[in-house]
Formats: structure tokens, sequence, C-alpha cells
């Protein structure tokens, strides 16, 4: 079994015949994921080592001290912490030894194309429909609040491929070419002025039975894996202590004396404690994680996420007083990364306002949480035996 020295020596090795200093940083990229360095727990081959998942911090911190390039995780968060564990999990070897390479090291960007204008809380009653011909299926339809869809190359899809059945049983997975005919990628300006968000319009595109991932009609429960992952990036990112936005706040408190008062201060005290116990759960949710596949506690970890950022950027406007209404700048941008702290108050605090619809609503959470964390009775659902076709629209 692999343990910290062995991968500590494969790290050297690396180092020795890639020196980051003189090396190509795609090249050194691609060497990385080679000798399993990549994400040491995945399988041998496939980025990994099947060392335990606890160990690549013992790579990274090799890594970072030796001044080795990352693959900027920031950029490619969607392919790392959705696409890659749900293909690994329901992929082909064919399918998996295609696309995890080029997805770690940064070469093919990716995006969800999950939400539509009618179904985006309730995911299930998605309409975009799959027609099967031949070795190859035909969709249709329009998918909605895709972010980095108009930098991304290939999309993880979810389609109806069966009306007849209900809603959650008759939809299925797929993999989709961003550059294919009938793909149509549309900015949508957000609040912040820009537009990291897009709609994307499907039209006859043909995508290849091969590159479906599961079963046909498994797509709910193979999206349930990228739907768990996606929380957890989203709610569980490591941070350091003080780290994110409540050390922006924390900064401007220790620098700008005469902007306290004394209920602030409480609430800037309050909001500190939560955002360390949040932090402390983090790890404890990623240590969980070592075990097995990520669960419903992501969620509760994804709803902290979103009011803690919501409650710290309101606080940091009150803070900065009448320069906390101003907002740098409305220029019309298409970014490819959200970029919380390097940014300005306004721009915090509009921006924020979107995490408790991104990446599953505050709302559906709750229920997630409630159900299947505390184990409290469902919510009555009338459409759960309904044939898709019949529910109302």
């Amino acid at each position: 079994m692999t343990d910290a020295t062995e991968l500590r020596r494969r790290t050297q090795e690396l180092l020795a015949a890639h020196p980051p200093a003189s090396t190509d940083r795609t090249a050194f990229l691609e060497a990385r994921f080679d000798a399993g360095l990549a994400w040491v727990h995945y399988p041998a081959g496939l980025g990994g080592l099947d060392a335990p998942r606890s160990l690549q911090a013992v790579v990274d911190a090799e890594l970072a001290a030796a001044g080795a390039p990352d693959n900027d995780p920031r950029r490619i968060g969607i392919g790392l912490g959705m696409a890659a564990p749900t293909i690994l999990a329901y992929g082909t070897e064919e399918q998996k030894r295609r696309f995890l390479r080029p997805l770690w090291v940064g070469q093919e960007v990716w995006c969800q194309l999950f939400s539509e204008p009618g179904a985006g809380s309730d995911l299930a009653a998605l309409g975009t429909r799959a027609v099967r011909d031949g070795d190859t299926w035909v969709v249709n339809g329009q998918k909605v609040w895709t972010s980095s869809a108009h930098v991304a190359r290939w999309a993880i899809l979810i389609a109806r491929t069966d009306p007849d059945v209900p809603k959650h049983r008759g939809i299925t997975y797929f993999l989709c070419d961003m550059t294919d005919p009938g793909v149509e990628v549309r900015p949508l300006r957000q609040i912040t002025g820009e537009a990291e968000f897009n709609e994307v319009f499907l039209t006859d595109v043909r995508i290849p039975d091969a590159h479906r991932l599961g079963e046909v009609g498994d797509g709910w429960k193979v999206a349930q894996t990228t739907l768990n992952n996606e929380r957890v990036a989203i709610g569980g990112a490591r941070i350091p202590r003080e780290g994110g936005m409540i050390g922006t706040v924390s900064r401007t408190w220790r620098e700008r004396p005469e902007l306290r008062t004394h209920d602030l201060h409480q609430r800037l005290l309050d909001l500190w404690v939560d955002a360390e116990v949040a932090r402390m759960t983090g790890e404890r949710l990623r240590q969980q994680l070592v075990a097995g596949q990520p669960g419903p506690e992501g969620s509760g970890m994804k709803l902290a996420f979103a009011r803690l950022n919501q409650e710290i950027s309101g606080l940091e406007v009150e803070l900065l007083g009448e320069k906390g209404l101003l907002y740098g700048d409305w220029t019309m941008r298409r970014p490819e990364l959200v970029d919380f702290t390097g940014r300005d108050a306004g721009y915090r605090y509009l921006r924020s306002k979107g995490n408790s619809i991104e990446g599953g609503t505050s709302e559906v959470l709750l229920n997630i949480v409630a159900e299947r964390v505390l184990g409290l009775p469902p919510e009555p659902r009338n459409d759960k035996d309904v044939a898709w076709k019949d529910l109302a629209r």
C-alpha cells in the first residue's frame, strides 16, 4: 500500500525528471498525471495510485515547496469537482482514458448542462429531449445558468429519453461536445454586470451513444453523483483559517479602526465564529470522504457557504459606509472564473446573492438535509408516479 514516504519519493522523482523552472507547464502537469500524482486516490493509470485520499496533501505540499505549477483548479472546477468523479464512477474504460487526463491537465474545460427554464429547483422535470437514431442521440432543448459554457469544450448533460415513465426514471446522462453543430451559447448578463453564466440552446445536436454515461434511463442516479460532488466542491473547499471573505472583512476591521462600532463588532465576531465552525466542519467532511463517496452532508456545507457569504458581504458593505456602495466596473465581461476576494466589496455583495441559487437552491438543500441527514418525513409529492408527459406544465 502506498504510504506518505513512498509518495514523497515519487514526487521527488517527478521533480528531478521535470524541473518546474525549466519544464513547460502543460508538460509538467501531464507528467504529474502519468506518475499517478494528480489525484492519488484514483486508480493507477488514471492519474492516481489507488492510495488513500488523505495522502494527496503530502504530494501537494512537496510540489508547492518546489514551486511547481498547479492546474488552475478554479478555472476547471466543474471538470475536477463534478465531471471527473462521475466519469470515474460510471464511465467505460475508454471514456475514463479519453477524458480524465485532458480534464485534469486543464486542456479541456467542462460545463454542466442540467438546469432549464422550466426545471431549475425541480431538476427531474427537465424537458430537453434525446431521441435515439441508430448509434447516435439527437438532442433538442434549452439549458440555463450554465457557468463557463462560453469557454467549455465538453459538457455533462442530462436529457429526457423516455417521456412515458415518471420524471426521475426517464432521464439519461451524456457527455456533449460543445463544438458540435447545433450547440449555441448565449451570455446571461448578471446583476454584477458580467456574464459568467450562459443559456445554451441545443438544436438537433447529435451525440454518439459512446458518449452516454451509465445506462439508458439511469441518468438521475448518475446525476446524483455529480450533484453530491458539486455541493462538496462548492461548500467544502479547503481554506486556511480566516480565509475567504471573512478574512477580507477582518483585515478591513483591523486596518480601519475609525469604521468600528459596537454593533458591527458583535456581528463580526458572530460571523467569524460561524466561518471557523464551517471551515472545521468542511475539514471533517473531507476526512469522511476518505472512506467513501460524498453523501447528502455536502448539502449542509453548501447551505452554510451561501448564508455566510451573503451575511459577511452585507456586513462589509455596512462597515465601509458610503464607499461600500461604490461599484468598480460595470463593463460587460465573460469571465472564466468567479473571484470573490480579488474584487471590491460591491462585487462581493452582488455576486454572493447567487450563492443561494447555484449548485442547488437553499430551499431544495434544506429539504435534502431534513430528509436524508435528519431523517424527517418527506414532503408529499403527488407527481412521483405520474408519467412525465402527463405532468402539468
